[in-house]
């Protein structure tokens, strides 16, 4: 049974419940002094609040999506990771394969010319030779005869760290929220590409070209349009592909905008920071390169490089969020380029987790369509 299987999470529940249970009726048998009887009491005690934290971390990992297997969890997984092309210069046909199709809301047609479609997806990167899954909603009109040869904008949607592709699906529903945004005319419809940026796991990358090491920032800026786009109707023209983040995933969109603003029109980081974190899961990602360091660093980037001709959308809130003072340092920052456009979603209060940013999800897609193919502005 799976780390987030709902069985797993009754299992834990009732031992707890049995648990506690057995400590109230078993209490006086064990209200002797002997050693026996502490022991008793010591471990009825230890396996009850040990139950009752399983069942709270296994609830609140289902509902926010931190871990997706016991193999995650544990720091082991190895499905995935890096993988080498031992012919350079050849590009492999399968830089993209389609493994599984799914509805792209919960309750919505099967029918993907009336309710779109979610495709699961391996993606191998061309340059990177990094190889990660990743989900890609199709909206209703991309198989619709009448645009059967019309191509699409696409937008990049990235987790938090670690965080699971899958949850930006069923936890998030970026793909169904775009779907009722579509047909209420409130955005374009548009293709998703949904991943984690933890593309070599289990090691936090930040989204940055390590020093020897894994090339995420090559992956996101080049491999991934470029896998995309060649198994997809992508529009191919400038201001084709957006791109939009949580947390670790919004540090990462707001510098992928910055950094490739000819790849990316435009960056939206949800509760994003503004500085790749050295710690123990990221280890040393720039090897005492003070210039990739201080060009990681987004503050810096706005006051000593030359100005980005994207579009960028942070957000935060005035209570529950910790980025709130870096992200107003930033806006003025931005503002003052007189180039990248800048614009906020700033909630009264809202903590860094999911309910808050189902909040801002419609109004980022509506800001970002209107900033990608035909509509940009």
């Amino acid at each position: 049974m799976g780390l987030t299987s709902t069985t797993v999470l009754a299992l834990a529940v009732a031992s707890a419940v049995l648990l506690f249970v057995g400590t109230v009726w078993c209490w006086p048998r064990l209200a002797r002094r002997s050693w026996p009887a502490v022991g008793g009491r010591v471990g009825l005690l230890l396996a009850t609040q040990v139950m009752l934290f399983a069942s709270v971390g296994l609830a609140a990992n289902q509902a926010f999506g931190f871990y997706a297997s016991w193999a995650d969890l544990f720091g082991q997984e190895k499905d995935q990771g890096v993988v080498v092309d031992h012919t350079p210069g050849v590009r492999s046909d399968g830089s993209l394969r389609v493994t599984e199709t799914r509805k792209a809301r919960e309750g919505g047609d099967f029918r993907p010319h009336i309710g779109g479609q979610v495709q699961k997806v391996d993606i191998v990167g061309r340059k990177s030779h990094i190889a990660t899954p990743a989900y890609v909603y199709l909206p209703p009109e991309y198989f619709q005869p009448q645009y059967r040869d019309r191509t699409f904008p696409a937008s990049v949607v990235l987790t938090g760290y670690p965080g699971t592709a899958r949850a930006l699906v069923d936890k998030l529903r970026f793909p169904g929220t775009a779907l009722k945004l579509a047909e209420e005319g409130r955005m374009q419809p548009m293709i998703l590409v949904m991943l984690r940026p933890t593309v070599a796991p289990p090691r936090d990358t930040e989204c940055v070209d390590i020093p020897d090491g894994p090339q995420t920032e090559t992956f996101f800026a080049s491999d991934l349009p470029e896998a995309v786009g060649d198994h997809y109707r992508v529009d191919k023209g400038p201001g084709a592909w957006g791109i939009i983040g949580d947390s670790t995933g919004g540090y990462c969109a707001l510098k992928l905008a910055m950094h490739h603003p000819r790849v990316y029109a435009a960056g939206a980081g949800l509760s994003a920071y503004y500085k790749a974190p050295i710690d123990a899961t990221t280890g040393d990602l720039f090897h005492g390169d003070k210039g990739l360091r201080d060009r990681a660093d987004l503050l810096w980037y706005l006051k000593h490089m030359p100005a980005p001709d994207t579009s960028l959308l942070v957000t935060s809130s005035k209570v529950g969020e910790s980025n709130y003072k870096d992200t107003l340092e930033f806006i003025e920052r931005a503002k003052d380029t007189n180039l990248t456009r800048i614009s906020s979603i700033i909630l009264e209060s809202g903590g860094h987790n999911f309910n808050t940013w189902r909040r801002e999800i419609p109004g980022t897609l509506q800001w970002i369509s209107g900033r990608l193919g035909d509509q940009r502005k």
